[in-house]
């Protein structure tokens, strides 16, 4: 590491700004992880003082009611987020496992927040023996720079599918929801809200097509922020319901709930799910399967099955890797069936650690339509709008990325030699798969 580097890393950043042209992009790349794993280390490292201190309080942490209060009272945090640390603190204690991850920075705050959570509040099902192979599995999927959030949750959807019993997940229970309308001192309108899984994810669904960025007519990029754009999306929404227009189309599709599921799974009685492989060996976490809704990720199977009672049925076939079965080459637009199918197989923008839904992709031939690829699933893979310019040679990219299908039946990813010279192929975005 350079002197600028490490000074970059451990210095203030106080001037900070006309010193970084002499960093080069990667030595920039290094100081943005090496600064990120140090705030890590950090957040950390004040957990655990923080902690200690709720342990041996003096007058002036008593005085301020706690330490959370004294925290914020003391430092630019909220009271909210005082309370948020002092309580993980706490939370801590009784998991060892946890916070020995935690405080190495191989997990973050908020994911360190929801296994705490799940270990002091677990499924009414779970034996106690079998919590530290639950927190085995959800500090997995909460390590490493693949870790997101919506991996965690997905585990925790698993392992109460896996100790299913009559508890509502506090994602879809409707008792818990909240709408605040208010009119404000100088006339206009505050909105805050707290929707259940399926709510939120018939509110996303409404609003996709009309939030996403929209260039103007000379092709210039959308200036609108995101949040300016879910609010203009948000009006359209409310004069179509009005005027009862037309609801428009969402990625080729008209605005609904998609929610995906193993057939197996969607079977009414838990026992069919449960039942033991033909080989006799028993049914492994990963072979479960809970619901999954694009925008909000896992649903609990009985939600699920609840929904099941009265839906529009798709039915994709998949081979034995799970990738959805087509044989219909003669066209070039991807039909409705294969859209379903694309979705079921890549959850979305199919690039390596892209986050992008599947209403806001694209269906992109591999090999390109024009050069003889047919429209069959082996020759598509979702991506987003920016993913997509990238595979069609983003100007000024240095290098090209290829994508080919893998012995799965799924897409893999080939980066050019300028980020990986080893050019290693990375499977297609896992988001939402453990």
């Amino acid at each position: 590491m350079s002197v600028l580097l490490s000074d970059v890393v451990s210095g203030s950043a106080v001037g900070l700004r006309g010193r970084l042209w002499r960093l080069s992009a990667s030595e920039l790349r290094a100081a943005a992880i090496e600064a990120s794993a140090e705030i890590l280390r950090l957040e950390a490292v004040r957990v655990a003082v923080v902690d200690e201190l709720s342990l041996r309080p003096d007058d002036q942490v008593i005085a301020s009611r706690g330490v959370g209060c004294w925290l914020a009272a003391n430092t630019m945090l909220q009271v909210r987020d005082g309370k948020k640390i002092a309580a993980l603190g706490a939370a801590l204690r009784p998991f060892p496992a946890v916070a020995a991850r935690f405080d190495v920075g191989d997990c973050s705050f908020e994911h360190a927040v929801l296994i705490v959570a799940f270990c002091e509040s677990p499924p009414k099902g779970m034996p106690e023996e079998a919590l530290p192979r639950c927190i085995d599995l959800l500090l997995a999927a909460a390590s490493g720079v693949e870790a997101t959030t919506t991996k965690v949750r997905n585990v925790i959807a698993t392992l109460e599918r896996v100790f299913e019993s009559d508890e509502i997940p506090p994602a879809e229970d409707v008792d818990r929801n909240e709408l605040r309308i208010a009119s404000t001192l100088n006339g206009r309108v505050v909105v805050r809200g707290d929707f259940d899984a399926l709510t939120g994810e018939m509110l996303l669904s409404a609003l996709s097509n009309l939030t996403m960025p929209t260039p103007a007519a000379d092709g210039t990029p959308d200036s609108r922020s995101a949040a300016k754009r879910t609010a203009d999306g948000f009006t359209e929404l409310i004069r179509r319901y009005l005027d009862c227009e037309k609801t428009g189309v969402d990625g080729g599709q008209r605005p609904h709930v998609n929610v995906h599921i193993n057939a197996r799974d969607l079977a009414e009685h838990r026992d069919c799910a449960a039942a033991p492989s033909p080989d006799g060996g028993a049914v492994a976490v990963s072979d479960l399967d809970v619901g999954h809704m694009p925008w909000l990720g896992p649903l609990s199977v009985s939600q699920t099955r609840l929904l099941g009672c009265d839906c529009f049925l798709s039915t994709v076939l998949l081979d034995d890797h799970g990738a959805p079965l087509d044989a219909k080459p003669g066209k070039r637009l991807v039909s409705a069936e294969q859209r379903v199918a694309l979705i079921a197989r890549d959850k979305g923008c199919a690039f390596p650690g892209c986050t992008c839904v599947p209403a806001w992709t694209d269906a992109h031939h591999i090999r390109h339509w024009a050069n003889g690829g047919p429209t069959v699933m082996n020759n598509l893979v979702l991506l987003c709008r920016s993913h997509h310019r990238l595979m069609h040679r983003k100007s000024g990219f240095v290098g090209k990325w290829e994508i080919r299908i893998g012995v799965d039946n799924k897409p893999w990813f080939i980066p050019p030699p300028s980020i990986d010279p080893g050019q290693h192929p990375r499977p297609a975005n896992t988001t939402f798969k453990t």
